[in-house]
């Protein structure tokens, strides 16, 4: 019988994941592409459209909002929508927002363009993000989340460099028709693969609102804004600093980058096992090592070879613990774990701006070598809040005992 046993847990251990999160990964990496790849393509936008480089910017800037303000609202409005007709609903959404902007005669619906698809990007993480837990064991939830949100990390190293490239060499509209592509092929891939899960009965708006702002959820929500918002003071600005305080030139930044890509996708996926592991723990451990990471490239900037390192190890450690942080939000609002799940991206999104806003604070009333120090220190902000919530979980865990 316990050879039995040992067989059947050796087996389940090694038990792969459901084809099916692929679909939410090559999703993911749409999205990834959509937000991202409008980066590389500014100028071309610009130009076409008769606006300043400054007003396409707010491209980028109305989209991080989109996300931030409309995807709770729509993950509310849409919560008693089973999951797999909803992912469908978003992905059409999601293809009908980049379809748009392939033939936006003007900027301003180029702008409305992106901001439907914006909507689509927090709720199709958050249900995928629920989806995915819910296709494994209770043990491998984390893993699961990693591996979707794989797809977002890959776009920065293959997709947006590609899409970039077509939109440079074809127009800026093809990039958005490859995208738009990329998005039936989710779509089909979620209509074919993705399973109907039986859900439970969905809460009421009040109930699920209420499980939304229970203190300590809106603790970790914090936590991963300030977390985001340390990533973003520096990496925003990771350009200037690599060619005027390491003294690269301008060609180098670019594979530097893919560099830093290819660390995001590792960290991402050790984040994974890791949060399977020891979820909180392993949380603070990765947002100590970001500080360590950070401080320690305050040095290592001014060296070629030891900065490209730093950086790599940097992209582990920051993404490492986006895994566990969605697990960890998700099992805070065990009645409405989706728009927790959402709120968590658009916590994100918000440190995402507020990081980019803080660094240029930094550059104009500092230096560009400062912007380390007050990437690490937010972080380290998200570490000492984290530890704070560990501390009280187990003391009242002991007094309940």
């Amino acid at each position: 019988m316990d050879s039995l046993q040992h067989t059947a847990g050796k087996k389940a251990a090694k038990e792969p994941f459901p084809i099916s999160i692929l679909s939410l990964t090559v999703g993911a990496f749409a999205i990834g592409m959509t937000e991202f790849v409008i980066m590389g393509i500014l100028p071309n936008v610009a130009n076409d459209l008769n606006v300043s480089i400054a007003s396409a910017g707010q491209l980028i800037t109305m989209y991080a909002l989109g996300v931030a303000v409309g995807a709770p609202i729509l993950t509310i409005l849409t919560h008693q929508i089973p999951q797999k007709k909803l992912l469908l609903f978003l992905m059409g959404l999601f293809i009908l927002g980049n379809g748009i902007s392939v033939f936006a005669p003007n900027y301003a619906v180029l702008m409305g363009a992106r901001m439907l698809t914006a909507l689509t990007h927090g709720t199709f993480f958050g249900v995928g993000a629920v989806i995915a837990s819910n296709l494994v064991r209770p043990d491998k939830r984390a893993g699961a989340v990693s591996i979707m949100m794989a797809g977002l990390t890959i776009a920065n190293i293959i997709g947006v460099p590609i899409g970039t490239f077509i939109g440079q060499t074809m127009g800026w509209r093809a990039s958005f028709a490859a995208i738009a592509i990329m998005g039936v092929v989710a779509l089909l891939g979620i209509l074919v693969f993705i399973p109907k899960i039986r859900q439970a009965e969905a809460s009421s708006i009040g109930q699920q609102i209420t499980a939304l702002i229970r203190p300590r959820l809106l603790l970790f929500l914090l936590i991963g804004a300030l977390g985001n918002a340390g990533l973003f003071a520096v990496f925003t600005y990771i350009a200037p600093l690599l060619i005027e305080i390491t003294g690269f030139a301008e060609p180098s930044v670019t594979w530097i980058l893919v560099l830093f890509g290819i660390g995001v996708t590792a960290g991402n996926i050790v984040g994974g096992r890791l949060a399977d592991w020891k979820l909180l723990p392993s949380i603070l451990g990765i947002y100590f090592s970001t500080v360590v990471i950070l401080t320690i490239f305050t040095i290592t900037i001014h060296n070629p070879v030891t900065a490209v390192l730093t950086i790599v190890l940097w992209g582990v450690a920051s993404f490492a613990v986006f895994p566990g942080m969605q697990i960890r939000v998700m099992n805070l609002a065990q009645s409405a774990p989706a728009l927790a799940s959402t709120a968590s991206h658009s916590a994100g999104n918000l440190g995402n701006a507020a990081g980019a806003f803080i660094g240029g604070l930094v550059i104009t009333h500092l230096s560009l070598t400062a912007l380390p120090w007050v990437g690490a220190g937010l972080v380290g902000l998200a570490f000492l809040l984290g530890v704070a919530c560990y501390l009280y979980e187990r003391k009242t865990a002991s007094a309940s005992a």
